[in-house]
């Protein structure tokens, strides 16, 4: 029964929340979403696993796909699109699919989440395989829909990431690798949309970012994978190469025109290479630049 459910449990401290000023409404707010952070926390090691275990799916070629209904799945799409603007992956290679379709991204659409078969369809409509992972996000760890993606991707043999906000839920049942922050009960009960949501957001901001550190895409805590498309990337990519190469700002835009790229740049400056050079040993790296700058 969902009663049982720790995201639908009532939380003590916000019993009363409609009687009080603002402010105090909004320091037990606060007060509970401090709690969050060390709900991931404790999931770190966990994390780690997924993170490492994605990553080898992409360089062997796979993709990464999220899935979820509701809050769950726009947050899934929401880092599926944040991908590309910010480590300028192909537009395929992080994926997110919500159960209604992307007309649930705006509007609820009601049932959509109840069918199992519809999760493992939107995966076969994507072309999902083996070689790929899937993060399936339900909050209460329950969504038919979730279940029946992570049921699809297990049989075909693909990666599965189990996201979840309740102790010992299916959805941490039906995957390999199972990441389960306890948020704790919603100040306002039932609405995971808060804290659950917050556990989540914060739990796929490291499965992208630690996946693309581990690939490559960031230097330091430096986004080199940047493509120089407008003003402001530009002059972006200009100050990367500046910092990395240790060169003036106006040697670093001549390199970013010499090489085309802030990684061949870089790679061209450090290791007096030429840009056919550079990019061969890039691609020998597998792009990862620290790897190919040294000796």
């Amino acid at each position: 029964m969902r009663h049982d459910l720790l995201t639908e449990a009532q939380n003590p401290a916000s019993r009363s929340i409609d009687d009080l000023p603002t402010l105090e409404m909004l320091a037990i707010i606060n007060a509970a979403d401090q709690e969050v952070a060390l709900s991931v926390q404790r999931e770190l090691p966990q994390i780690a696993a997924a993170v490492d275990a994605i990553a080898e799916r992409l360089r062997q070629g796979g993709r990464l796909f999220y899935t979820g209904a509701g809050t769950s799945g726009r947050l899934g799409v929401l880092d599926a699109s944040e991908c590309p603007p910010t480590f300028n992956t192909p537009p395929d290679l992080v994926q997110g699919l919500i159960a209604g379709g992307d007309t649930a991204l705006r509007k609820s659409v009601e049932k959509a989440e109840d069918d199992p078969e519809q999760g493992a369809q939107d995966l076969r409509a994507h072309a999902f395989k083996a070689e790929d992972a899937l993060v399936g996000i339900a909050a209460s760890g329950r969504t038919p829909y979730v279940l029946g993606a992570l049921a699809y991707a297990r049989s075909l043999g693909a990666l599965t990431v189990g996201l979840s906000c309740t102790p010992n839920s299916e959805v941490a049942a039906a995957a390999e690798i199972a990441i389960t922050p306890l948020a704790g009960p919603e100040i306002v009960t039932g609405s995971t949309r808060l804290r659950a949501g917050t556990a989540t957001k914060l739990v796929l901001n490291m499965l992208s970012t630690g996946v693309m550190v581990r690939l490559g895409y960031v230097y330091g805590n430096l986004m080199v994978n940047v493509q120089p498309t407008n003003e402001k990337l530009t002059d972006r990519a200009r100050r990367i190469i500046s910092s990395i190469a240790e060169v003036s700002y106006d040697e670093a835009a001549r390199l970013l025109d010499e090489g085309g790229s802030v990684r061949t740049a870089v790679l061209m400056h450090k290791r007096m290479l030429s840009r056919e050079e550079a990019e061969k040993r890039l691609a020998a790296a597998g792009f990862r630049l620290r790897e190919a700058l040294e000796d």
